[in-house]
């Protein structure tokens, strides 16, 4: 009976571990994809300000997309957390 009871709290802390990690390194890639959509997007406005409602409305696109991969990560990580 007991070593049940280790084996539960080491698979606790597997899944604790494993869902800080995901949101540690899965929030890398979205924060460093949204930072050049940014700059990209900066940089092309300032070259043609004609073309900033096209840039703006393109880059939102770009944001929405780059954000949904850390959303999944932070739903992978709340699986690991609260579902036992």
């Amino acid at each position: 009976m007991a070593d049940v009871a280790v084996f539960v709290n080491w698979a606790k802390v597997a899944a604790y571990l494993g869902a800080g990690l995901c949101m540690g390194i899965g929030a890398i890639g979205p924060s460093l994809g949204q930072g050049m959509i940014g700059a990209s997007a900066c940089e092309a406005i300032s070259k043609n300000p004609d073309s900033a409602q096209a840039v703006r409305s393109s880059m939102f696109m770009s944001l929405a997309m780059a954000e949904s991969s850390s959303v999944y990560c932070l739903i992978i990580s709340a699986l690991l957390i609260f579902v036992k």
